[in-house]
């Protein structure tokens, strides 16, 4: 009995090897050919050799048949294996220089059918690459940017669905990065900077596994600058300017919750907090709720084991990945703190009316090279660095024709600045 089992287990083994050799293995489309040309037999050998990882004969046998022959029907094939010669190699290396050889090969053959898989084969170069999101996300934007290329360019291709969904997955990646930033301010009690992260997350990434979690903070972050104003010494104008926009875009954030999200877990704290502001309760349509309940159910969850093996991997967890609905193919305009600080000068100065002044939008991303708080891996090395900006914690202290108090000229640098006052410390610059 245990030889039958052992059997077994030897033949399921050498089964799934072969399967994974064959996997790995280029295809040859004209492989069942009959033909003695010359071009044609410089092509199979060139497939024969990069199936035994004999990459670099591959690539000559491939160069001189593209040499000798410029106008060979099998130049595109050939330009096309060559860089899948280097995608299979692997490497840092190798695998820019794949991509440089696949967008060649896009440039110079458009329309053939190959050239959506050149694209995709673009943009799996830097998905496999991509890194946790507390760590450098160069990859995952350019694997972003490269999937969306994919479904702009080739929508009637039989790869779009894959697109779409490697696309969700690095967003989720995304996604999670800017949150753990929005929370590093948040915790921090830097407000403009916490909420211009937290906005800009919520209107980008909507199909984010805790885009509920994101609002909820981001009206937590409003009625925590409602604190800040009451106990401030603004006038009662400024206040209840101020006081009656914040309230309302909290009320805004945890309404979102309930009207898109109501099938997450923030759905039902977010319906006591708007009754603790007087704000009325908005009620999901049953689409929407059918349709936050698919974008639920489609997750998935990674096991105990993985779970273990995650401390040890680079690779990103994209299991909490939403496998429904449509990624994301253009940012909409980012919102930076000086926006929000700029826009809350405007209210408290000219009233609630003025929260719609538009702010200046700038482009790029302000923190491109900032390093991301670690979570469960323990603490970053590199933490972004304290907003200069912290909250608004005061207005008007002291009357222009007040004196500063003395101090000691010896004891303190000169190249110390003056301390802010008034509307002035909305400015973090």
């Amino acid at each position: 009995m245990l030889r039958k089992k052992l059997a077994i287990l030897l033949i399921a083994t050498l089964a799934l090897f072969l399967g994974a050799c064959n996997r790995n293995k280029i295809k040859n489309p004209i492989a069942g050919l009959d033909s003695k040309q010359p071009d044609k037999v410089l092509y199979d050998r060139a497939v024969e050799a990069l199936n035994k990882n004999k990459y670099d004969v591959a690539r000559i046998t491939l160069q001189t048949l593209i040499n000798t022959y410029p106008d060979s029907e099998y130049i595109a094939r050939a330009k096309l294996t060559v860089a899948d010669s280097w995608y299979k190699e692997g490497g840092s290396a190798a695998l820019a220089q794949a991509e440089q050889e696949y967008k060649d090969f896009i440039t110079f053959f458009p329309n053939m059918p190959e050239a959506a898989e050149a694209q995709m084969k673009v943009a799996g170069i830097h998905y496999r690459q991509m890194e946790k999101p507390d760590r450098d996300y160069t990859h995952a934007k350019r694997a972003e940017d490269e999937y969306r290329e994919m479904v702009r360019m080739f929508p009637d291709s039989s790869l779009l669905p894959e697109a779409k969904k490697r696309l969700m997955e690095v967003q989720e990646v995304l996604a999670e990065r800017e949150f753990r930033v929005g929370r590093f301010y948040f915790l921090r009690e830097s407000w403009p900077a916490a909420i211009a992260r937290l906005k800009s997350l919520s209107d980008t990434y909507q199909l984010y596994s805790g885009a509920d979690e994101v609002l909820f903070m981001l009206g937590s972050a409003y009625e925590r600058e409602m604190d800040m104003v009451r106990n401030s010494r603004f006038s009662e104008i400024q206040k209840s300017n101020l006081l009656s926009d914040m309230k309302r875009k909290a009320g805004d954030a945890y309404g979102r919750i309930l009207t898109r999200y109501p099938a997450m877990d923030r759905a039902e704290e977010a319906t006591k907090r708007l009754t603790d502001l007087g704000l009325p309760v908005p009620t999901a349509s049953q689409e929407m709720l059918s349709q936050n309940q698919a974008e639920e159910q489609s997750r998935s969850e990674m096991g105990r084991i993985g779970k273990m093996m995650r401390m040890m991997r680079s690779r990103p967890d994209v299991s909490r990945a939403v496998k429904v609905g449509e990624p994301v193919l253009q940012d909409p305009p980012p919102t930076h703190a000086t926006d929000v600080v700029r826009n809350m000068t405007a209210v408290a100065d000219a009233g609630p009316g003025a929260s719609t002044v538009s702010a200046e939008t700038v482009k790029g991303d302000p923190l491109k090279n900032e390093a991301v708080p670690r979570s469960d891996d323990g603490p970053a090395s590199n933490p972004p660095p304290t907003p200069v900006n912290d909250a608004i914690t005061s207005g008007s202290q002291t009357d222009k024709g007040a004196t500063a108090d003395k101090v000691d000229k010896k004891s303190e640098s000169t190249s110390k600045k003056k301390k802010k006052k008034g509307l002035a410390k909305l400015n973090p610059f």
